[in-house]
């Protein structure tokens, strides 16, 4: 039989976000940001939370099952969640258009 570990003292454990002294927010967290006068809601998706292909509305192609995106809808509609490349959400926030209607 093989010797146990020693704890995981002084590690923080896995699937659970700590904060650091910067304050900086865990990625499940969801952030607000006002884009074109109308108040959203983002947050990052990890390439391994994603199973599953979507079409972002910024680009209108796909994002492939375990690439890294975010996750953005109008504050209080959930149901119009939609999944944006990154650097699509970045323009869109910016001022861009997106091809397809975002909701």
């Amino acid at each position: 039989m093989s010797p146990r570990r020693a704890g995981s003292a002084g590690r923080p454990r896995r699937g659970r976000p700590q904060d650091d002294e910067q304050g900086s927010r865990p990625g499940w967290l969801v952030e607000s940001v006002e884009v074109d006068g109308e108040d959203w809601s983002q947050r990052p998706v990890t390439g391994a939370a994603s199973g599953k292909p979507y079409r972002c509305p910024g680009c209108d192609h796909e994002i492939s099952p375990g690439t890294p995106h975010m996750v953005a809808w109008p504050s209080g509609r959930t149901d119009s969640r939609r999944h944006w490349h990154t650097p699509c959400w970045a323009r869109r926030r910016a001022g861009g258009r997106p091809y397809r209607a975002p909701y």
